[in-house]
């Protein structure tokens, strides 16, 4: 394959994908990893993507992937992960549920719950649940996003920090390989923070894709989470910092 056309793919699978890894590019091409290292290393210096020891990310830090377009990316994964998650939610138990595709597609899978008293800033996922007559659902109050359904502001901080819940039920943009997570908008990175300060115990699922991505707001550390549910293994410095902090990690293929 010549250069601008595996170029042309690399710049593709990183923007369906969020990350790639120098490995799965190696093996996808059937190339050595000098000539996968070199393709990343100039497409990150004409800032095509964004250059990460065992990968590459996009370029942006400012923008996030449209929803229409979350909505379908890793769409099985996203499924199997939250069922996973769901799975250790009790009946009867108190739980945040946050913005985001993978959120709702616990919501999704926690139908078959029973007595769940839910809290949300995410009208999907309020409209998911009110199906449900045993369930009680309490949306917050705030500025709705129309883009998401998403809501946010101080009014919802204000509201979210009332409660002490049992779970919190987290989605994020990416992660970054030293722990740090991240999110694109400021608002609603306020928000997450008051659901992790106001869990018991706080999940977050992410797929694979989520790993070494850049987003510009920093909304806290690996640490701060108690369980992490991902459909791949995390790159290895990511992954050690999830054993330093003994993260209970469940990876669902």
């Amino acid at each position: 394959m010549k250069q601008s056309k595996r170029h042309q793919e690399i710049i593709d699978l990183v923007k369906t994908q969020g990350y790639v890894s120098t490995d799965d590019l190696v093996d996808r091409f059937n190339v050595s990893p000098q000539t996968i290292r070199r393709d990343l290393n100039e497409m990150a210096a004409d800032n095509k993507i964004r250059r990460h020891h065992g990968g590459a990310t996009i370029p942006s830090s400012s923008v996030n992937t449209s929803y229409s377009t979350r909505k379908v990316m890793q769409l099985a994964e996203k499924d199997r992960i939250a069922q996973a998650m769901a799975s250790h939610i009790p009946d009867g138990a108190t739980l945040f549920i946050d913005i985001g595709t993978t959120p709702e597609a616990v919501a999704r899978a926690l139908l078959d719950h029973n007595d769940l008293r839910v809290v949300t800033n995410n009208l999907n996922v309020a409209s998911i649940l009110t199906g449900k007559d045993d369930f009680r659902v309490i949306l917050a109050g705030g500025e709705v996003r129309n883009r998401d359904g998403g809501i946010v502001g101080e009014a919802t901080l204000d509201f979210i920090s009332q409660f002490r819940l049992d779970f919190g039920i987290m989605g994020i943009s990416g992660i970054d390989l030293d722990g740090s997570l991240l999110d694109f908008d400021y608002h609603e990175v306020r928000v997450k923070q008051a659901i992790i300060e106001n869990s018991r115990c706080v999940m977050l699922g992410v797929d694979h894709t989520k790993f070494g991505r850049n987003a510009m707001v920093n909304l806290g550390d690996i640490s701060q989470i108690d369980m992490l549910f991902t459909d791949q293994q995390p790159p290895a410095e990511l992954n050690q910092r999830v054993i330093e902090h003994e993260i209970h990690l469940e990876i669902i293929a």
